[in-house]
């Protein structure tokens, strides 16, 4: 068993567990590893019926609330007795202040949900001795965690990462770092992007911690492995429009018109599955292009081993939704595939252009499609590229080491 910190620290997810979110799973397991004593409140109830491997290595408990809305309800009322029970005026503010913000909002149901989660979270939290709470993604989560704290007169941090801090108001962000202890992000140019706007004094509160994965699970992929008269591109992610699938999609069509011999899956799910098959069919793509759907780690690992390359067109949306770091490119490169991505927020700090991977702009299906055959004709620049893709993740993206500093960070708050 692992040794247990002094004070249990409470994480509020918003669905847990969920196969698009590695990096906060590895980041529970590495925390847990390091001895830190977790309690675990999932705002939401997994959707999904399989998960990663590694979910079961994962000790800390698990909060959810009742599925059924009769149950629900009674747990709900239940736990805010008891939070104003044992602190009328602490309980008093929160309500205040879950009040303001719903006359102040487009969406008042949405706050009015957040403050009966965070009754729960405190009662709970009350129970359990926790001191520090914090919250994954700077929207409901957080705002949870800042009224269940306010209820336990406890601290509260988060981390930031990608759609939750750029499609927020800057004023609301703002709002929420004001109040926390701390916050993390998971790339330099969140870092850049909220300092932007933030007051000087609440600089200090922000720190980067980079996604870690675990990398012992991604073993690097021998160069005759990805050989073949069809050598196979690979792209996960959610089928999501940040994820720029239609414009890799069309980079495909682009290869298949000049005549070069490859294949190419796209693992994930998401809304626009259906397009993007109907895309594939328009294009007569379907001897190059498939679509595999969800995986969990332990089949995506041996995907990995099997592909020649790998590539994710990210770009940003209309409405400003974009990725920070794609975990799944820390993967790819981990396992010594040559990637070929965008040039979108942080994904430059990770990908150094013509050293470890290969940068395109985005939205740019020429621009991909060269790259690809690049790589596609040129064995030898993949296996350069790949090996010094592997070297630059060692360490610095190693989830056993990055989650040191978020220990850290979290014991200070939690023995305060």
């Amino acid at each position: 068993m692992f040794p247990s910190a002094d004070k249990p620290i409470g994480y509020i997810l918003k669905r847990y567990p969920r196969l698009s979110e590695t990096f906060i799973l590895n980041e529970i397991r590495a925390l847990e590893r390091l001895g830190t004593r977790l309690t675990l409140f999932s705002l939401l109830r997994p959707e999904e019926t399989h998960f990663h491997p590694t979910v079961n290595e994962v000790r800390s408990p698990v909060h959810y609330l009742p599925a059924s809305w009769l149950r629900k309800a009674a747990v709900v009322a239940g736990a805010h007795l008891s939070a104003a029970a044992a602190a009328p005026l602490r309980y008093l503010h929160a309500l205040g202040l879950a009040s303001w913000w719903a006359i102040r909002t487009r969406h008042p149901i949405s706050v009015g949900k957040q403050f009966l989660r965070a009754g729960f979270v405190a009662h709970h939290s009350r129970r359990a001795g926790i001191q520090h709470l914090h919250a994954h993604f700077a929207n409901a989560p957080a705002t949870v965690a800042r009224l269940a704290a306010v209820m336990c007169g406890i601290t509260y941090s988060f981390t930031t990462h990608a759609k939750d801090l750029y499609l927020s108001p800057a004023r609301v962000i703002s709002r929420r770092v004001r109040s926390a202890s701390f916050v993390l992000t998971c790339t330099q140019h969140n870092v850049d992007y909220l300092r932007g706007f933030l007051p000087p004094e609440d600089h200090a509160k922000v720190h980067l911690v980079y996604h870690g994965i675990d990398l012992s699970a991604f073993p690097p992929v021998a160069p005759s492995a990805s050989q073949g008269e069809r050598p196979l591109i690979l792209s996960v992610g959610r089928l999501v429009p940040k994820k720029g699938m239609s414009d890799l999609i069309e980079a495909c069509r682009l290869l298949r018109d000049r005549g070069v011999p490859f294949r190419c899956a796209i693992v994930g799910q998401g809304p626009l599955r259906d397009d993007l098959e109907r895309r594939v069919g328009e294009l007569q793509l379907g001897s190059e292009v498939e679509f595999l759907g969800a995986m969990a780690h332990d089949r995506l690992i041996r995907l990995y081993g099997e592909a020649a390359m790998f590539a994710l067109a990210c770009h940003v949306t209309e409405d400003g939704d974009r990725d920070g770091i794609p975990n799944v490119i820390v993967e790819a490169m981990a396992t010594g595939l040559p990637v070929v991505s965008t040039q979108v927020s942080g994904i430059p700090e990770l990908v150094d252009h013509g050293r470890n991977g290969i940068l395109v702009s985005p939205r740019d299906s020429i621009a991909m499609a060269d790259a690809l055959q690049r790589l596609l004709e040129q064995p030898a620049l993949r296996n350069r590229i790949g090996q010094a893709a592997r070297n630059s993740i060692e360490g610095r993206f190693e989830c056993w080491e990055t989650a040191k500093e978020v220990r850290s960070l979290l014991l200070a708050e939690a023995t305060t």
